[in-house]
């Protein structure tokens, strides 16, 4: 199951594609997964170096074609924290993001 952009994503069509890969093979390195209630999403990444200015780049990037999002990253020592925030009439895309992660929601 892929990860759907929503219609409302300024993103040009063609990078739509390329940019879904880079969500999905980030959210599939996530070690853990949680639903904050029903419109925020905490995924926490371990490892590697650079991780958190991946992260960080992605997100920046997602912001400025998705303005729904609401990022905010963090770091702590050997871990980066992604939450993500939308309105309500988004859960849905939310959701997306959720299936992504291997880790799963837990």
């Amino acid at each position: 199951m892929g990860f759907e952009v929503p219609a409302s994503c300024t993103l040009p069509s063609a990078q739509r594609p390329v940019r879904v890969e880079e969500l999905e093979a980030l959210f599939a390195t996530a070690s853990r997964t949680e639903r904050v209630g029903d419109r925020h999403l905490r995924v926490s990444f371990t490892g590697r170096q650079g991780l958190d200015q991946q992260v960080r780049e992605l997100t920046a990037r997602e912001s400025e074609c998705c303005s729904f999002f609401a990022f905010a990253v963090s770091t702590l020592p050997g871990q980066v924290v992604l939450d993500v925030r939308v309105s309500a009439a988004r859960v849905h895309v939310l959701d997306g993001l959720a299936q992504l992660s291997s880790a799963g929601t837990r």
